[in-house]
């Protein structure tokens, strides 16, 4: 390789197969440590400059299941013997096996087999599931027009502690050209377009907080006493909505960082507590206990609410799987791109928001069309008011609906003569 490409190096699975069904290349300035070979995988760890060491396994699964179980046990084997539970963890290839019908082409395919399970309880167990990707779902093809079948074979899988190392990390699937496998190209330091300004979102640990009544009560009041439209409603939600938002800041930002300095206060007191006992000491340190545990729940709140995980009981104190449930489901719900019925790929965040206006606009806003004029006489009012005197006149009742509608229209100002010179007659 060194004569070949200077800079470069390489390892392989040839040692294990006779095929060398795997090869894995980098660059000098990459530090790559093999663990572990097989016929069907290659496990090394990865030190990247300026980023923490994570580990990838790269595998080609085999084509009959009994040896493809194999890969399943053996995966777990090394997860167990590396600790990877604990680690960074990527793992990526041709997997020759899908987890799910719909990611078969074929609708005869419709209920889950015993190899799908097998596949996806293996993922469960390792903690592994997709890392967000653009292009295609099937990523192969046999490329027979009389029968065509496509599946989803290739994967990249991560473990959530990849999104903590790597937030922006994105996968590309492309085109497969010569190939009948569509090749995945895996960007750890994707550019996340800027989100503008955030919408406003209430969390429920502010109802936790003792102000929280007053605040709201004291905005309400400010904005006006009474409303009777959606205008000054959604005015004194808006005042409401301010005042929360410094409620908010004021007390739970950084809410991580509060609970930590809120954990090392009750520590150093408590030591020093146990150093120099007083009633002073005993009383601050109460009360900093006090703190950090009304912190923790204001933390857990906020994590379980941003993650939508609801069937956890409230108590458990399980923050660090909601936060790395919220790091999932903002990897997931990102945009990253829209793709044109061209083919044409937007990655520009500016041209990303002006595509998405214009969309929505044709759909939810188009131009509304101008509503037909009519033309009526305006006599008939007139002519309505004199029939009313008639009747009057002998005696009978009638409705007077329309003789509402006349005194309207006067107070409008548009001026109907006829309608002016009978009400003048009538009255």
């Amino acid at each position: 390789m060194d004569k070949l490409c200077r800079g470069w190096n390489f390892t392989s699975n040839h040692s294990e197969d006779a095929e060398g069904r795997i090869i894995i290349i980098w660059r000098d300035s990459v530090s790559v440590r093999v663990l572990h070979k097989s016929s069907q995988s290659v496990t090394c760890e990865v030190k990247i400059p300026g980023a923490s060491q994570f580990v990838y396994t790269a595998v080609y699964a085999a084509n009959d299941g009994v040896t493809r179980t194999d890969l399943w046990v053996e995966l777990l084997q090394i997860s167990q013997a590396f600790s990877l539970d604990s680690a960074p963890w990527i793992l990526g290839g041709d997997f020759n096996q899908i987890i799910h019908p719909a990611e078969h082409s074929l609708a005869d395919v419709n209920h889950l087999s015993s190899d799908m399970v097998e596949l996806k309880d293996c993922l469960t167990q390792l903690g592994l599931y997709d890392l967000r990707y653009q292009g295609p779902l099937f990523t192969w093809s046999n490329h027979q027009p009389e029968g065509p079948i496509a599946k989803k074979l290739d994967r990249l899988l991560i473990n959530s502690l990849v999104l903590s190392l790597f937030p922006n990390a994105s996968a590309f699937f492309h085109p497969p050209l010569i190939s009948d496998h569509t090749p995945c190209i895996l960007d750890l330091a994707f550019k996340i377009p800027s989100a503008g300004n955030r919408p406003f979102k209430f969390y429920n640990y502010l109802t936790k907080h003792p102000d929280f009544l007053l605040v709201v009560q004291n905005a309400w009041a400010q904005a006006g006493s009474m409303v009777w439209n959606l205008t000054g409603l959604c005015w004194k939600q808006k005042q409401i909505k301010g005042e929360l938002k410094i409620l908010n800041r004021e007390n739970f930002s950084q809410i991580q960082k509060r609970v930590s300095e809120a954990n090392r206060l009750l520590t150093d007191l408590q030591v020093q507590a146990l150093h120099s006992p007083s009633p002073q000491l005993f009383e601050q340190e109460k009360n900093a206990l006090q703190t950090w545990r009304f912190l923790r729940d204001i933390e857990e709140s906020y994590y379980k609410q941003r993650s939508r995980v609801n069937w956890l009981k409230v108590g458990d104190q399980n923050t660090t799987f909601f936060y790395r449930m919220v790091q999932t489901r903002l990897s997931f719900n990102l945009i990253r791109s829209f793709v044109l019925p061209t083919g044409v790929i937007i990655e520009d965040a500016t041209q990303m928001s002006i595509h998405a206006v214009s969309h929505f606009k044709s759909i939810l806003g188009p131009t509304p069309v101008p509503a037909p004029v009519t033309f009526s006489s305006t006599g008939w009012m007139g002519d309505y008011i004199n029939s009313i005197v008639l009747v009057l006149s002998m005696g009978s009742s009638v409705r007077l609906e329309p003789l509402y509608l006349g005194f309207a229209l006067c107070g409008t100002g548009v001026g109907f003569p006829d309608i002016t010179s009978s009400l003048g007659y009538l009255f």
